[in-house]
């Protein structure tokens, strides 16, 4: 019970003062994001051909007391006669000891043909909800703090951009999914406390290897002002068009293990699992992710849905 209060009231200090005595990655982060781009650029939105839905749910540092704790849905479609327009949907939820945070936004693309594929242009627009329930915290006997008498919560409207080229085989993108640095309440509790823009660069190409095997390399690259640049080195093997095994590299200091099971053009369900290469690992065993998509597909007889790489 000690390390639990010691946990929680340390971690609760840290978030209140985050905006004043540091900087660091705000945005939530799903190991794969390379199954699932409108979380991180809305001009992904209506790069299916059809109704594409996704639930995640992610559970960071396994054996940590007050660990972070992610969910999110997404969905996304094309619409109008040409497809020329996209539409989506982005719902998150994070969880870390007593601090909730809740992300609403809408999504638009634009498709422009280029070439051999399509180069999107990307906006949304949203709000981003944050709760810290610091009246949860019980202080050591005999001390008393005003400054946990009271609970905080905030609402932020913002919005954001990212521009998307893809073709069959060849994707790339960049995106800064908040434009806007709001700031969080300016009471004693949370000091000079704002949002930060986080910018977005991924790509990936689908090679194939022989008539069963495809491999699909990706990179993603984060950065946000005040904290060290975030390289995602990835790559998935595709068997047979139905199961995907890979792994990624985090900054050096982050395994990570991928299955994604294909049951079909429809469905698709996935995991993932990070092993720690740090210090971290003595207090934590890793993080899982489980993921589930599915597609959408119109009822007509001779429509016959493509398969998905990207």
């Amino acid at each position: 019970m000690k390390s639990r209060f010691l946990w929680n009231f340390l971690l609760s200090l840290a978030l209140c003062c985050v905006g004043h005595i540091c900087r660091g990655q705000q945005q939530i982060m799903f190991t794969q994001y390379m199954f699932n781009g409108l979380a991180l650029n809305p001009a992904y939105a209506g790069s299916d051909e059809t109704l594409n839905l996704t639930v995640l749910a992610r559970e960071q540092w396994l054996g940590f007391d007050g660990g972070p704790s992610n969910q999110m849905f997404s969905g996304h479609m094309p619409v109008g006669p040409q497809k020329k327009v996209g539409i989506g949907l982005l719902a998150e939820r994070e969880k870390i000891a007593v601090t909730e945070v809740l992300n609403f936004y809408a999504s638009y693309a634009y498709k422009i043909p280029v070439r051999n594929g399509n180069l999107a242009l990307g906006l949304q627009a949203g709000l981003t909800s944050q709760t810290q329930e610091l009246t949860s915290l019980a202080l050591p006997p005999g001390i008393t703090d005003p400054s946990f008498d009271q609970n905080v919560s905030t609402l932020l409207p913002n919005f954001g951009t990212g521009i998307y080229y893809s073709t069959s085989r060849f994707y790339a993108g960049f995106s800064v999914p908040l434009l806007l640095q709001n700031s969080f309440d300016k009471s004693d509790i949370v000091l000079q406390a704002r949002q930060l823009r986080h910018y977005f660069i991924t790509t990936g190409y689908l090679f194939d290897l022989n008539p069963f095997l495809k491999l699909k390399p990706h990179v993603l690259v984060k950065s946000v002002p005040g904290a060290p640049v975030n390289i995602d080195l990835n790559a998935n093997l595709l068997i047979r068009e139905s199961l995907w095994l890979g792994l990624s590299f985090r900054n050096l200091n982050s395994l990570n293990a991928l299955l994604e099971i294909q049951f079909n053009n429809k469905l698709r369900l996935g995991f993932a699992y990070d092993f720690i290469n740090s210090e971290l690992g003595n207090v934590s065993s890793g993080s899982g992710e489980i993921m589930l998509n599915y597609r959408v597909a119109k009822k007509v007889p001779e429509r016959i849905l493509s398969p998905r790489y990207f």
